[in-house]
């Protein structure tokens, strides 16, 4: 497949948390595959919008119409976590929302990739959300087929199931977590990459139990009960943020 521009639509996913670069900011599985397709095309052109908690409706309504806009040969698509994770979620509702901005994007003729989300059945807090997100993952690999679109399947990612694929918020993939899903993404464009997303993880010693619970007690202080917070006050860790590529420019 030969790119020359890719956009990236989505939350803190695409955004990149928490896969911090060596200036401090999030780099991200988006960033590392604007990477690989810029060593291949000269003048290749990136632009990532995506903005952490944002709302499916609200990446439809602020970053899907500027995507179009742009018109690039790549648009990459993840939305609806964080809806997921409210109560009272709807699924299908969300899957309807969803596949009119597919359809949208693809009428620009670009080629679309969708992501499933990971298989949560060892996340403890996420764990309770599983059973909507598996019935949203059926639903994007429905839409997929229908529009011809390109999945990154991560709930076959065994690897991404291991905690060190995790941030200390668990909530975010790690450094390595991001480097294997742009793996995966790099496989499915059919573009060579020098990493391995199946590559197995080093055998981990045994946690006293002491421990974990100490670990547990401090990520509740500091991310569960903030994350809370937030949502109890109608708030998102994105409010005023600006996307980080704004603009379809060249990216070295």
């Amino acid at each position: 497949m030969h790119i020359t521009s890719f956009v990236a639509v989505g939350d803190s996913f695409t955004e990149g948390m928490s896969d911090l670069g060596p200036d401090g900011r999030y780099r991200g599985w988006a960033d590392r595959v604007a990477e690989v397709l810029a060593a291949r095309e000269p003048g290749f052109r990136y632009a990532n919008l995506a903005i952490r908690g944002k709302l499916l409706s609200q990446v439809i309504e602020e970053q899907v119409p500027r995507a179009i806009e742009m018109k690039p040969d790549l648009i990459t698509f993840c939305a609806g976590g964080n809806d997921l994770l409210r109560p009272g979620a709807d699924p299908d509702a969300l899957a309807k929302e969803f596949a009119e901005a597919v359809r949208r994007l693809r009428a620009t003729g670009a080629e679309v990739v969708l992501f499933t989300s990971v298989d949560v059945r060892d996340a403890g807090l996420l764990r309770m959300a599983r059973a909507k997100m598996a019935i949203y993952c059926l639903h994007i690999r429905s839409i997929a087929d229908i529009y011809g679109c390109r999945v990154v399947d991560q709930w076959s990612m065994a690897s991404l199931r291991d905690w060190r694929a995790w941030s200390d918020d668990r909530l975010h993939l790690s450094s390595e977590g991001h480097r294997r899903v742009a793996a995966r993404l790099c496989e499915i464009l059919g573009v060579d990459c020098e990493d391995d997303w199946r590559e197995g993880w080093p055998p981990r010693e045994a946690v006293d139990p002491r421990v974990k619970r100490r670990e547990d007690a401090q990520w509740a202080r500091e991310h569960l009960l903030p994350w809370l917070g937030r949502r109890i006050r109608g708030r998102s860790s994105g409010d005023g943020l600006p996307p980080k590529r704004p603009d379809l420019t060249p990216f070295a």
